[in-house]
Formats: C-alpha cells, sequence, structure tokens
C-alpha cells in the first residue's frame, strides 16, 4: 500500500535533528512521496532545496502562507516567481486566508493572496500551469470572491487541511476543486463534524495528509512522548478516513495516491 503525504511542513526546525529518520519511518509506513509546503519566503526555498536532496520522493510549493502576508513585497514576488522556474515545485501557495489567527492584517492578507493568483495566472498563462495549495480559516466569504476573480484563469486548486463545513465544502467541489483531509478528523473536540460528511467527497477529489508536525492524531494509541505529528502516521489517519467513508483502508490508498500523483504531476 502506497500513500502520499500532500502536507508534511518538512521545513520545520523541530525536524532539524532527525529529518533523515523521519523520512525512513515514512517510507517503512508506506508514504512513498511527500510534498512540502513553502508558506513564507524563509521556507519557501528551503522546501525547494529539501526537494531536490531527495528526488522523487520530496516536492515543494512555493509560497506566502496568511500568517506572513505582511512580508509580501514586490521583492517577495519575484523570489517566488524565480522558484516557480524549478520543476521540483509543483504548486502555487501556500496561500488563502486566514482570519482565525489574523496574525497578518486582513487587507495584507487579501492583497498577498490575490498576488500569488496572479503567478498561477500567469504560469497557466504562459503554458506552464501548477496548481493551487490554498488555505482557508474563518474567511470563507472573502476566500470564496477573490477565487471567483480568477476563473478560468487558473489550474486545479486544493484546500489543504480542510477542516470547515458541510456548505463550504460543497461550495469547493461545485468548483471542482480538491480537499486535503488531516488529522483534524481524529480530534473529538474539533473535527468531530467532519466524520458526518467525509463520505461525501468523490474519490477523485480526496486527498490525505499530516500537515506534521501538527495536527497530532488525539486518536494514537499509544502517543509519542514529544507530541510531534510526522508523516509515518498518515496510514493511522488513512485508517479512520476509510472508516467514516464506508470503504477499506487499501481502497482510499489506492484512490488518494492516485488523485495526488495526478493533482500534483508526480511521477
Amino acid at each position: 500500500m502506497e500513500l502520499i503525504d500532500i502536507g508534511a511542513n518538512l521545513t520545520h526546525d523541530s525536524f532539524d535533528r532527525a529529518r533523515e529518520a523521519v523520512l525512513q519511518r515514512a517510507r517503512a509506513a508506506g508514504v512513498v512521496q511527500m510534498v512540502v509546503p513553502g508558506a513564507s519566503r524563509e521556507h519557501s526555498p528551503r522546501a525547494l532545496e529539501l526537494a531536490r536532496a531527495h528526488p522523487g520522493v520530496l516536492y515543494a510549493t512555493a509560497g506566502v502562507h496568511p500568517h506572513h502576508a505582511t512580508e509580501y513585497t514586490a521583492e517577495c514576488d519575484a523570489e517566488l516567481r524565480e522558484l516557480h522556474r524549478h520543476p521540483e515545485v509543483v504548486a502555487v501557495g501556500e496561500c488563502g486566508l486566514d482570519y482565525f489567527r489574523d496574525f497578518s492584517p486582513r487587507p495584507a492578507q487579501r492583497k498577498a493572496f490575490e498576488r500569488q493568483l496572479e503567478i498561477a495566472a500567469d504560469l497557466a498563462a504562459a503554458g506552464d500551469p501548477k496548481p493551487l495549495f490554498l488555505h482557508q480559516r474563518d474567511a470563507h466569504e472573502d476566500f470564496m470572491a477573490i477565487m471567483r476573480q480568477f476563473e478560468g484563469r487558473i489550474g486545479p486548486a486544493v484546500v489543504h487541511c480542510f477542516t470547515g463545513t458541510r456548505e463550504e465544502l460543497f461550495d469547493y467541489l461545485d468548483r471542482d476543486w480538491y480537499i486535503g483531509i488531516t488529522g483534524w478528523l481524529c480530534d473529538e473536540r474539533r473535527g468531530r463534524h467532519l466524520r458526518e460528511f467525509v463520505k461525501e467527497i468523490p474519490d477523485h477529489r480526496l486527498m490525505v495528509e499530516t500537515d506534521a508536525p501538527y495536527l497530532l492524531p488525539r486518536t494514537l494509541d499509544p502517543m509519542p512522548r514529544d507530541r510531534r505529528n510526522e508523516p509515518m502516521y498518515l496510514p493511522h489517519i488513512v485508517q479512520e478516513l476509510a472508516r467514516d467513508r464506508g470503504q477499506s483502508m487499501e481502497a482510499v490508498a489506492v484512490a488518494t495516491t492516485a488523485t495526488a500523483r495526478s493533482f500534483f504531476r508526480l511521477p
């Protein structure tokens, strides 16, 4: 059984002392490829470095998360465009809106989001389309309004780490966007609602991710002492997801792996 983790934040400093061991444990668990999100001016080039050091296994995205929107300058835009010249960078983002934390002012978030959608549109117009790796939390209305401005100009999109409502889910599916499911599903405090409708996501629109080192599944037994999430726990998420969808674990693994390979154009 092969799995693809579409969101493993392996540039995080918590992995600095044991990154190779983390990759080995992932491989032993059946996680054969991983996408490393670039979410800031600092971490987007680091994601590319990791991908180039592990060809065929790691791939990168390049973008600026809404938490870091205030760093989105003309220089930052130029840096991202240069990163997207590399084939190891397989998606634009992580970009979007986050009104839950508001670590950056909302006008700055919207502007940074629009600038990155322009990158995606320009890549598509130049014949090198790349999908979007999107983030949305507590900002659905503004998020949808901005995305509508780019309809017909951008390629496929995945709403990574989906935690929203059923209504939000169908807004995304109605636009043929993809959905990334994480260990949030395993959180009895915050993720119970997801269990009620994840079965409604079509196989060809579903992908899985850990969002490591964040969102350690709360249903792991035993729990790791350091409470750090790793890609090796992706099979646990798939097992929980399969149960909620009324499918076998193997069926979910096959479908999500095929979808991820097609979406990111992975070998």
